[in-house]
């Protein structure tokens, strides 16, 4: 397992973590700046952010700041009630492919999406299965586009408490389920985002990192989970302030070979979206160090 006690070297900034300093929204270009002034050597981008800023001019910021990134958030939401709703959501994640590419994101996330209307809250049915019934040809179809893209696509398997609006695949055994059936031949084009504030409660998730091995591991978020948790979306928490074990997952993602960048995704309505992202920042380097 590394040694992240000496350096930041491995930490990478999902941007959701600083998109709000102080209360007040926090464009893009300032987030890119802030982490590079802070030898941060990753970040992994929103969309949003990125349409608001302009897909060249972040692509041009990146090189020239000299950022990689971690991954690039986010496909997914595949499940619709039509088939109008349907092509819709592909040829959405047609454009998420193209910009992740633009941006030279080792992957692109996906949030699969759970039943249609949910996130609005009017959902259009019950049938979950269905719902994932939907993912899983949604994948389907993207999954050629992006291996000809070159642009692996990382299932981000989401806590239960988001089955019904953000995504019903759940665990990681749902998600290595997916990849085993779409690519049996592990060709590395689809894989599994392990975010431990979402998985870390799992009896089964040694196993099922085994079972990811080095090929379906693309990405591995890291936060901490609060008690009491005052909001199930934003409240995460800085890890080392809640009860997840983050250097035994990690240990676990690394014994399969994993040796890519720790991705911190804090959102925080009451607490790290309220102070300065300058402090935000320097706070997560310091819990890198101490607590990833």
């Amino acid at each position: 397992m590394r040694d992240f006690s000496a350096d930041h070297r491995w930490l990478s900034i999902n941007t959701a973590t600083v998109r709000r300093s102080q209360g007040q929204d926090l464009p893009l270009p300032r987030i890119l700046d802030l982490c590079a002034a802070r030898g941060i050597g990753a970040v992994s981008p929103w969309r949003d952010q990125v349409q608001a800023a302009g897909l060249q001019a972040t692509a041009r910021q990146l090189r020239e700041l000299g950022l990689s990134l971690s991954g690039y958030c986010r496909g997914g939401m595949f499940p619709a009630a039509d088939a109008a709703g349907l092509q819709a959501a592909h040829e959405d994640n047609l454009r998420a492919l193209e910009e992740a590419v633009t941006l030279g994101a080792p992957c692109l996330v996906l949030v699969v999406g759970g039943l249609p209307g949910a996130l609005a809250g009017r959902a259009a049915h019950k049938d979950i299965a269905g719902a994932r019934a939907q993912v899983h040809e949604g994948i389907a179809r993207l999954l050629e586009p992006a291996r000809a893209a070159g642009m692996p696509l990382a299932i981000e398997p989401l806590h239960p408490m988001y089955a019904a609006d953000r995504a019903c695949i759940n665990t990681l055994a749902q998600a290595l389920d997916v990849c085993d059936a779409l690519d049996p031949a592990r060709s590395g084009a689809l894989g599994v985002a392990v975010d431990v504030y979402h998985v870390w409660w799992d009896p089964q998730l040694q196993a099922q990192i085994a079972r990811a091995g080095r090929e379906r591991l693309l990405a591995f978020h890291v936060c901490d989970w609060l008690t009491p948790t005052r909001d199930l979306l934003n409240d995460r928490g800085m890890m080392g302030d809640g009860v997840i074990d983050i250097p035994r997952i990690r240990g676990w993602v690394e014994a399969q070979g994993y040796a890519g960048y720790s991705e911190v995704e804090i959102f925080s309505t009451q607490d790290w979206w309220l102070r300065d992202a300058a402090e935000v920042l320097d706070t997560c380097i310091a819990r890198h160090r101490s607590a990833v």
